[in-house]
Order: structure tokens, then C-alpha cells, then sequence
């Protein structure tokens, strides 16, 4: 963590934007960043983030993808707009290629599944240039991608099993079967 709060003390600008719904991770990561040296606002929804963004663009942020009021695509976009600079991560509970290149698409420089790292997100944020971030330490096994893919195409058909087994191309049955277990490590 020391080389990681060196290179942060050593940035001109420190401000950090972290967007989440979810109020206990975006606690404990703005705690976590702010260990590490920037100068951390949270903001728990896209109005919320539009209006910190609108009061002073911050230099780098970490958003979610998916917010009860919106998508933090739209906050990318007004990062971008206000400060073309600025680095941005995206975080997301929902990791697929299709959201993933949207992000980048935006302006996003790295795009990370949660839960994700405080030292990861870090990276993410001081990668330079054409630089990525190392890859995760422990990252998600095949079977919890595969799961929480599954639940993602659950969640959008509205939780109808026959329209997310018709589009996953399975059969009924077994994703029912999947969706009934808990989720894998």
C-alpha cells in the first residue's frame, strides 16, 4: 500500500468522485482510497454524482454501472465533458463484455467486477498511458462469472425462468435448478 499512497501524495490533483448505491461498500472503499491518499466525495446516486461533478470535476473516479436512478455511464459522460483528463473506473457487480466496452467506450480506463480491491481499484486509477492494471489477485472463479452472468439475464427478463432459459439457450429445468443454489466463490 506504501508505493501506492507515494505515487498518490505525489499527483497534483487527489480529488477521487466514488459512485455506489450500495452505502456500506462506497463507505468502506472511500475509507480505503482516502488511506491511500485522495482526497475522496462519495455519492450514493447518478443526481447525486451529477451535481458533485457539476460543483468541482474531479481528476479521478470510481463509479458503479448499475444505479437505482441511472447508469454511471451517464456520469462518465459528464467527467469527460467537464474534464477530458480525468480517470475513470468502472465497478460492477454484473461483469460482462457488453457493459465492458461501453465503458471504455464512455471513457472509462479500466472496467472492474465487484467485489473489487481497494489496491486494484488504486492501480486501475494510476495506470499510465497505455498502461492496465496488474490483473487481480484473486479473481472470480469460472463458475461465479457463469452465475452471476445468469442472474444478469434474470434480472433483465424480469425474473421470467422460460425467457432467461430461452435466451441463455438452456433448458428450463436446469437453469431452474441453477438458480436455486447459492452462488459459488
Amino acid at each position: 500500500m506504501t508505493d501506492i499512497a507515494d505515487v498518490v501524495a505525489g499527483l497534483a490533483d487527489r480529488s477521487l468522485l466514488v459512485l455506489d448505491d450500495d452505502a456500506a461498500l462506497r463507505t468502506r472503499l472511500g475509507r480505503a482510497l482516502e488511506q491511500r491518499g485522495f482526497e475522496v466525495r462519495l455519492a450514493g446516486s447518478v443526481s447525486e454524482a451529477l451535481e458533485a461533478v457539476r460543483a468541482s470535476p474531479p481528476a479521478h473516479a470510481v463509479l458503479d454501472m448499475r444505479l437505482d436512478d441511472g447508469t454511471g455511464l451517464r456520469i462518465v459522460q459528464a467527467i469527460r465533458d467537464a474534464r477530458p483528463e480525468a480517470r475513470v473506473v468502472m465497478l460492477t457487480g454484473y461483469g460482462n463484455i457488453a457493459t465492458a466496452v461501453a465503458a471504455v467506450k464512455a471513457g472509462a480506463v479500466d472496467y472492474l467486477a465487484k467485489p473489487a480491491d481497494a489496491d486494484d481499484v488504486a492501480r486501475a486509477l494510476l495506470a499510465i498511458g497505455g498502461a492496465t492494471a496488474a490483473p487481480p489477485e484473486n479473481p472470480m472463479s469460472a463458475d461465479r462469472v457463469r452465475w452471476e452472468h445468469i442472474q444478469r439475464v434474470y434480472e433483465l427478463c424480469g425474473h421470467n425462468v422460460s425467457e432467461t432459459a430461452r435466451r441463455l439457450s438452456m433448458h428450463r429445468r436446469t437453469l431452474q435448478r441453477i438458480l436455486a443454489k447459492r452462488a459459488p466463490r
